[in-house]
């Protein structure tokens, strides 16, 4: 039976494979070299599109209540869907978010 040897782990190195940063305090912010978005800086993005097709269905729905000519029906049911749609597919990005977070704290260290 041949034994097996297992090296050191290096925390360093598997940290600088994955492309990870090893100071904790600069997680959250973008990093420069990478070019993209940050995720807080894109969920952040997201949400302000949802808001914003939200209280645009809004103003169009209360446009139609006052029987302005210049807003159709068609136009703000569409807005009304739109609005609906993006706030649902937020949610599900938020439960997704807290399931994995639940997850990740439930592991076995």
């Amino acid at each position: 039976m041949d034994l097996v040897k297992l090296k050191p782990f290096d925390f360093a190195q598997a940290v600088a494979k994955a492309g990870m940063r090893q100071d904790v305090a600069k997680l959250g912010q973008a990093d420069s070299k990478a070019g993209g978005p940050s995720f807080a800086s894109a969920i952040d993005q997201a949400l302000k599109t949802v808001s914003r097709s939200q209280t645009e269905a809004s103003r169009m729905q209360r446009e139609v209540q006052l029987d302005n000519p210049t807003v159709s029906l068609e136009e703000t049911m569409v807005a009304m869907q739109k609005a609906q749609l993006g706030f649902q597919a937020t949610v599900q990005v938020r439960n997704r978010l807290v399931q994995a977070y639940s997850d990740i704290m439930n592991m076995q260290v």
